[in-house]
């Protein structure tokens, strides 16, 4: 995973990891482990994320990120929400934890290692697939979207 990583990833690159960072590795290992990653590495916390985890130098740790990436808003947090700030202005909700168990939709979905390849995935790739997911389920959140985007709703 770590030549995965380091294919992808560019040292000035900027990493938002969306939790459970190394599960189950030695945690004496780990800040090697850390150092060898490039990019500039950001963690949102996740259900494994232990001490020895949250001690390595990340340049910030959060339990849940709000921003923009490429223009696109963004809420990102290692569990999946239902409802998200923004939602009907588009942004997107991107977490982890489930392991692609929890099926996603055109707005939200898991984008863990284990769902969309074992290494970091541009905001690009994540619309590809995000297009490939069925509609948003919630018609009242959904048709607030579509008048927002100046589409009429059915």
């Amino acid at each position: 995973m770590v030549e995965s990583w380091n294919a992808t990833v560019r040292p000035e690159d900027t990493v938002i990891h969306l939790g459970d960072f190394a599960h189950r590795y030695d945690a004496a290992k780990l800040p090697k482990l850390f150092a060898s990653l490039n990019g500039h590495k950001h963690l949102v916390k996740g259900n494994h994320d232990n001490a020895a985890t949250l001690a390595l130098p990340w340049e910030s740790v959060r339990d849940i990120a709000y921003g923009s990436i490429d223009s696109q808003n963004v809420v990102l947090c290692h569990y999946s929400m239902r409802t998200w700030p923004r939602i009907r202005k588009g942004a997107l909700m991107l977490y982890g934890h489930s392991h692609g168990r929890l099926p996603g939709n055109v707005q939200s979905c898991d984008i863990g290692v284990d769902v969309l390849g074992f290494a970091p995935v541009r905001l690009s790739m994540i619309k590809s697939y995000l297009a490939t997911l069925p509609p948003m389920s919630d018609p009242e959140a959904r048709d607030e979207i579509e008048s927002d985007q100046g589409l009429k709703p059915s």
